[in-house]
């Protein structure tokens, strides 16, 4: 295939070189997008009498008619073509002939190729912020079901103080919901026109960049030429938003694995999303939390690798900059399909209230509850600490927990107890009374829930 490069070259290169600079593998899954954006090139240059009515038309007829072949799989991509962009021209020349030479009139592949990939990433936020969507719903509805499943809350992986499985799950909830804000954010910024900046300076053409902007859907036009085919920004915003979704995703999946292990036994996985071993009969591993604790890594390398092919470049268009798309792509593939799985994977594990209620039992994480009752009866919080973690000691040599412990050798520590300590350190009571807002009491997790269900909607 002829190149859109050849004049002054010979337009032949090496053929290794040749399948190096090729970028049809990657590129070719904007081929809407570059349909879309040489439509409205077209009718842009026809309204501005930069090519005739009856070009531009013939034009937009040929570029609908390759967008319907390909889709009815007539017409396949050559895997051979240097770029989408060199496809798409030359399949339109070869269908209509002259006009088909016209449509790059004012624009370069420079501008073309920034134009495609912010279109196609705005399409990639949306269809990401609706798995992200389904996400948070599944957390909620978990939680809700979850509300009231006393579990101990951890710092340092010890047991703290005591939370419900619903409050710990609507903490992912929140998470969640700021990573979709931060990728709308990023698409906001990015929705931006480039066309027109063409290679690097503009044109001497009198076009109209806005009425292009407009026809496909851009807020406002890059007022900078130089920066409109040089920026990437958008790609590295996005992959950092990506990467916080991948850190969120990875905490909870390392969660689920510690959970569903039979130290802890707080849930159990559904066989759909979890493998057993080829040689342990009795094994049930977590395979699907342990791939995208993986994958994290991987999205992360795609943000380095943007940020660091970026670096040093000096204006405008490199060919360094063709490894965006690759990357960026890789970024959204990869927490697209975490997403798809984590959710319907959290959506049927099963709940083990017991096995949380006996760990909460046995963790002395009502302890900060028996400090404050000493502190309730006069004494100061400093002295009731010192104390409490005594009675802790003197537990935990017993073999007995702080609910069990007989009132003589509370009364041993201090004349400020009576019968009502046992009220105050039930766990559940510990939990109920922990109203402040945003914490772990049923009522509590309730609003937590129905607050994000109506900034979903």
């Amino acid at each position: 295939m002829p190149k859109l490069w050849s004049g002054m070259t010979s337009g032949t290169i090496d053929e290794a070189a040749e399948d190096f600079n090729r970028s049809i593998r990657v590129d070719s899954r904007m081929v809407r997008e570059d349909i879309a954006g040489s439509v409205a090139h077209a009718k842009m240059l026809a309204a501005r009498n930069i090519i005739s009515p009856e070009d531009a038309e013939a034009i937009v007829t040929g570029l609908e008619g390759i967008l319907r072949d390909i889709d009815a799989g007539t017409l396949q991509i050559d895997p051979e073509a240097e770029d989408i962009h060199t496809f798409v021209e030359q399949t339109l020349t070869a269908r209509v002939g002259e006009p088909g030479k016209r449509l790059h009139t004012a624009r370069s592949r420079n501008d073309q190729v920034a134009l495609d990939t912010r279109m196609y990433l705005r399409g990639r936020v949306e269809a990401t912020a609706a798995l992200l969507k389904n996400f948070i719903l599944t957390l909620c509805d978990r939680a809700e079901e979850s509300r009231a499943m006393v579990m101990p809350g951890y710092t340092h992986l010890q047991r703290a103080q005591p939370v419900t499985m619903g409050h710990h799950l609507m903490a992912y909830a929140h998470m969640a919901c700021r990573d979709l804000t931060r990728l709308r954010d990023a698409a906001n910024r990015m929705n931006v026109s480039p066309i027109g900046c063409c290679a690097l300076a503009g044109t001497t053409y009198d076009t109209d960049r806005r009425y292009e902007a407009d026809l496909l859907g851009f807020d406002a036009v890059a007022e900078n030429s130089l920066d409109g085919v040089s920026d990437r920004d958008f790609c590295v915003e996005l992959a950092a938003a990506l990467s916080l979704i991948m850190t969120h995703l990875s905490r909870l999946s390392e969660e689920i694995i510690l959970w569903s292990s039979w130290e802890f036994k707080f849930v159990r996985l559904s066989d759909a999303y979890s493998t057993g071993s080829s040689i342990m009969p009795q094994k049930k591993n977590p395979d699907m939390a342990e791939l995208t604790r993986g994958k994290t890594g991987r999205v992360y390398g795609d943000l380095m690798a943007l940020l660091t092919m970026l670096k040093g470049l000096p204006l405008a268009y490199n060919k360094d900059m063709q490894e965006d798309k690759e990357l960026i792509f890789d970024a959204f593939d990869t927490v697209d399909a975490c997403l798809t799985v984590t959710a319907p994977m959290v959506g049927n594990m099963t709940f083990l209230p017991d096995s949380m209620r006996r760990a909460a039992a046995s963790g002395f994480i009502n302890a900060t509850d028996l400090a404050d009752f000493l502190v309730g009866r006069g004494m100061p919080f400093r002295t009731a600490y010192k104390l409490t973690g005594e009675l802790v000691a003197e537990c935990t040599k017993k073999g007995t927990t702080l609910e069990d412990l007989p009132l003589e050798a509370y009364r041993a520590k201090s004349e400020l107890f009576d019968e009502t300590l046992y009220d105050a350190i039930n766990i559940e009571n510990c939990l109920n009374r922990r109203t402040s807002y945003g914490g772990p009491a049923p009522e509590s997790v309730d609003r937590q829930i129905g607050r994000i269900r109506s900034i979903l909607k």
